[in-house]
Order: C-alpha cells, then structure tokens, then sequence
C-alpha cells in the first residue's frame, strides 16, 4: 500500500509539471506568433526607423530631408504595382516641370493633381500656369477644389467650374474637406458639400472624388460620402498600406521630386497606371 501511495504521488507530481509546462507553452507560442507577426508586418517601417538610428549617411547629414525619403522610398518599394502622383499648388512657387519625372530619382510619376480654386471667390496663384505644363509632359492631371465651411457652398463650386476646363483623359474633379465649421453643424455642413459635389457632377458629367485626413473622413463623412471614390491623407508611421476604403493614398507631405524645391505631398493609387485611367473623363 506505502509503495502504491508513494507511486501515485510520484504520478501526481508529475502530471503537475506537465501541466505547467503545457501552461508554458501555450502561453509562449501565441506571444511569439504576435511578435514575428509585428515583425512581419511593420517590417517597412521597422526597416526605416532602423535606417534613422543607425545608418551612418543619414545620421552624418542629419537631414529631415534624407530620413523622410529613406521612409517613402521603403513604402513605395513595397507597393511598386501601384501608380504615384504628386499634387501641387502655389506653395510650391515656380516648378520646372521639363524635370518632374520621377520620386526620388527612382519612381515614375503617373499623376499630378493641382490646386485650382479656394472657397467662393479664391484661385490658386499658379494653377493655370501649373495646369498647362502637365498637359505638355503628358502625366494625367486633375485639378482640386479647397473648400472653405463658411463659405455658400454651390457658389463655391461655381468657382471650380468658372476655373477649371476639364477634357476627356483628365482625372475627376476632387472636393477638398478638412476644416470644420464655425458657424454651422456638422449636419449641414455635409448639405453644403453634398451640393457642390452634386452641381460639379452635374457639369463635368463625372462623380468627383473626395479627399479628406482619414480620421476626418470616418468621424464625420464616411456614412454619407462612403460611394464616392475616396482620396485619403494619412501620414502615420505605422500605417504600411491603404484600407479597403481609400482609393488613393496621400502617405507622405514630404516627398522629392527633382524640378521642385522642398517638399511636396506624395499619394498613391491603389492599382497600376491602366486602371487608374479608367476614372478619366472618356473621349467621346
């Protein structure tokens, strides 16, 4: 009886120790699992944050410059069947657009779209001087209005139209939303834009694109707007790809372009350069 008593126990220990260790284990593997899959996942920018701290060029330049393209060239690599762009406005003084032709000396650029109209009454100082060029170096174009809340809405999009001569293989009309309003509620703050997108519609025959910062967007358009092709800004570091919803990605207001002194927003389109033509407005 002792020798059986003692056997048992000895039993007993044991599967306690198998117990723990199958504790363990089942503990670890999941950690582990969720640690190479944020590897895996941020490993872009990882690589970048990587480049920041230890890449003896960059930390010799001390560049802002430098550690931005290190970050755009990494995200751009990763979606090379994807089309890039650029947009501009009068921020951007005088372009030489004869040079403008790659990102970072490296990544052609297949779009360009430029600021044309602000509010009621405003007009980008460069626009039409901007809006010509490309058309000579042959990218597709596309022109954006900056709406301004407080401002009547369908007089605002009178601006765009007065402004901004559409013709078959330019890109749709893009409503710029990221202010909020002073004077008025949100609610009808989506009224007023939900009009201009109607009366621009109405005249190009073609939807416009929306283009706002994502938080923006899912606060407060995403229920009303979610059917229109979605232009998003999002600059967040940890973001490695565009959402189901975004059509075309804004990842960088830092970018390099030869022809073009200082910095200068960066987007992509979520498909290659064929598909992108699709939105264009169709020859007759």
């Amino acid at each position: 009886m002792a020798k059986y008593q003692r056997k048992n126990k000895q039993n007993l220990t044991l599967d306690a120790s198998e117990r723990k260790k199958y504790l363990r284990w089942s503990i670890l593997i999941p950690v582990v699992l969720i640690f190479v899959f944020i590897l895996w996942n941020y490993r872009h920018s990882l690589h970048y944050y990587y480049n920041v701290l230890f890449n003896k060029e960059l930390r010799k330049t001390d560049s802002e410059k430098n550690k931005h393209d290190a970050r755009n060239i990494l995200l751009m690599d990763s979606h090379d069947d994807n089309s890039f762009g650029i947009d501009v406005s009068q921020y951007q003084g005088n372009i030489l657009w004869d040079s403008v032709n790659l990102i970072n000396n490296k990544f052609p650029i297949d779009f360009v779209f430029v600021r044309a109209t602000m509010g009621e009454k405003s007009r980008d100082s460069k626009f039409k001087k901007n809006w010509n060029a490309i058309k000579s170096i042959h990218k597709l174009r596309g022109a954006y209005h900056y709406f301004r809340p407080n401002e009547n809405s369908i007089k605002q999009a009178n601006n765009f139209i007065k402004t901004v001569k559409l013709s078959p293989g330019d890109l749709p009309p893009v409503l710029d939303i990221e202010e909020r309003p002073r004077d008025q509620s949100m609610d009808s703050l989506r009224v007023g834009l939900k009009r201009w997108l109607d009366r621009v519609e109405e005249h190009y025959k073609v939807r416009p694109i929306v283009y706002s910062g994502d938080s923006y967007f899912t606060d407060f358009l995403e229920k009303e707007f979610k059917d229109y092709k979605l232009w998003i800004a999002n600059y967040n570091f940890w973001v490695e790809s565009p959402k189901v919803h975004w059509d075309i990605w804004q990842f960088s207001e830092k970018g390099s372009v030869k022809g073009i002194k200082g910095f200068v927003d960066l987007n992509m389109y979520r498909s290659d350069i064929e598909d992108l033509e699709k939105l264009t407005i169709p020859y007759e």
